[in-house]
């Protein structure tokens, strides 16, 4: 079993909060996160030994503090992918993606990197309906929970759960993405899914282990994190009964599944400079702050 170590509470400016952190990218000396329900991208500098959270909006207004509307009208951006460099952004970017669980939650933001790994400008939304719409045919509860570059693709992780309890590895060419998203994601030239890979992740108590994020393993392959979360939907929250994480070989055969110590809600990941992981978890409870944690590895 892998032990976690708390590094810092993810706090905000004027004594806030980030309570929901989802995807985690590592950026140079920067790590950025999404946050499934905030109208915000946040970024913390690793060299800051208590900095807080810088953020970025992605999309104008504010949500209402009410958990239950709050549910109803935020993006649920849960999936943070780095994207290659392109003439059009010349140090990469990143791609926070909504889950695709509802119409409401089918946006995407396009945000460009400076070489240091800061934030570059505004963002840019986009419309992922068009590249949704074949996967909810496929899966009927669509839930993209991670995203991550390698190898020539860009790959997208469904999530599992009671009612739906396969999860999958989507996979899209890189270049193609890349190319849709600079011509501002043309609804006509969507770029097709390459490839999808199943996979069962076995289950805590009976509630299946479902996929919270993946990154590119150095050396191949690519590393996730999943979760047993008691709920039968994409929409629904439950209780957290296992996390895990685990190893996939280049060619999609899962390697490894091992349990995380106190089954932390882990739902964003990233390789850290010293080979071992970084996590942050979600509280699912805007009065208790996500946590960044550090993962070595025997």
């Amino acid at each position: 079993m892998l032990r976690a170590i708390a590094l810092r509470d993810l706090l905000l400016p004027a004594g806030g909060r980030l309570s929901a952190a989802s995807g985690l990218v590592r950026a140079g000396r920067h790590l950025h996160m999404a946050a499934d329900d905030e109208h915000h991208l946040a970024t913390l500098d690793l060299t800051a030994p208590h900095g807080d959270l810088a953020l970025l909006r992605f999309r104008e207004g504010d949500l209402p503090a009410g958990k239950e509307e709050r549910k109803r009208l935020k993006p649920d951006l849960e999936a943070l992918a780095m994207l290659p460099p392109h003439p059009a952004w010349p140090n990469g970017a990143l791609l926070a993606l909504g889950s695709g669980s509802t119409p409401r939650r089918q946006q995407a933001f396009l945000v460009a990197l400076l070489e240091d790994g800061r934030i570059a400008g505004i963002a840019r939304a986009i419309d992922m309906a068009v590249l949704y719409q074949p996967l909810r045919e496929r899966f009927g509860d669509l839930n993209i929970e991670g995203a991550f570059a390698a190898h020539g693709r860009l790959h997208l992780l469904q999530r599992a759960n009671h009612g739906q309890p396969h999860n999958a590895c989507l996979a899209y060419d890189l270049k193609e993405v890349v190319a849709w998203i600079a011509a501002d994601a043309d609804a006509a030239r969507a770029p097709p899914l390459r490839d999808c890979t199943l996979f069962q992740l076995g289950a805590a108590a009976g509630i299946p282990y479902g996929f919270t994020d993946g990154a590119a393993w150095p050396g191949g392959g690519w590393v996730f994190s999943a979760v047993a979360e008691d709920t039968r939907d994409s929409y629904a929250d439950g209780r957290c009964a296992g996390a895990a994480i685990g190893w996939v070989s280049e060619g999609g055969a899962l390697l490894s599944l091992q349990l995380l110590e106190g089954a932390p809600k882990v739902e964003g990941v990233a390789v850290g400079e010293d080979g071992g992981l970084l996590l942050v978890t979600d509280a699912d409870d805007p009065a208790i702050a996500s946590r960044l944690l550090a993962l070595q590895l025997p």
